[in-house]
């Protein structure tokens, strides 16, 4: 009957361990693909925004302070951006 007790409970004990570890790091990792998928987002509505705005002289400059700001804030973010380039 070779197991024991102690060498099962010590196995349960490590993949316990081993899973909460890999919880851990796995919620950074979410975090940082919603920013990413946030920026790529709000670089879209920007870009949309310069596309339509260039009929009215609107033109905002895309670059990763933009972008994230109008992808973390969405449509708000990019009335923000609005809002300090032409009325500041």
């Amino acid at each position: 009957m070779g197991m024991e007790l102690n060498i099962i409970l010590a196995y349960a004990f490590g993949l316990i361990l081993l899973y909460i570890l890999g919880y851990i790091l796995l919620i950074p990792i979410k975090w940082i693909i919603k920013f990413v998928y946030n920026g790529i987002i709000g670089g879209i509505i920007l870009l949309l925004l310069n596309v339509a705005g260039g009929f009215f002289g609107i033109h905002i400059a895309i670059n990763p302070i933009t972008a994230i700001v109008a992808g973390f804030l969405g449509v708000p973010g990019v009335v923000l951006i609005l809002f300090f380039k032409y009325l500041l």
